[in-house]
């Protein structure tokens, strides 16, 4: 569930640094009762980007086999081999 906490509360830098790490994901920050911010731990944020860029790549991938950009495996490695002389 995710973490909602009011901007006052970032006065308190230890806990708020103990709830992005505990939660292991982001913390919502509101102002005047709105959205305003998101912060969380940099663990969490590295974990974010890895899986947005794995993602990424399947989609791409995905796209790839649907307009018919693949080749063997067999056929891959003899183009390596080819190309490199092996």
């Amino acid at each position: 569930m995710p973490q909602i906490v009011p901007i006052r509360d970032l006065k308190d830098t230890a806990a708020i640094s103990a709830l992005c790490h505990e939660s292991e994901e982001p913390v919502f920050i509101t102002k005047n009762g709105y959205g305003d911010l998101v912060i969380m731990s940099m663990e969490t944020y590295k974990k974010s980007l890895f899986l947005n860029d794995l993602y990424s790549k399947l989609a791409a991938s995905e796209e790839d086999l649907k307009n018919g950009k693949v080749s063997d495996v067999g056929m891959a490695v003899a183009d390596i081999k080819e190309k490199y002389g092996l």
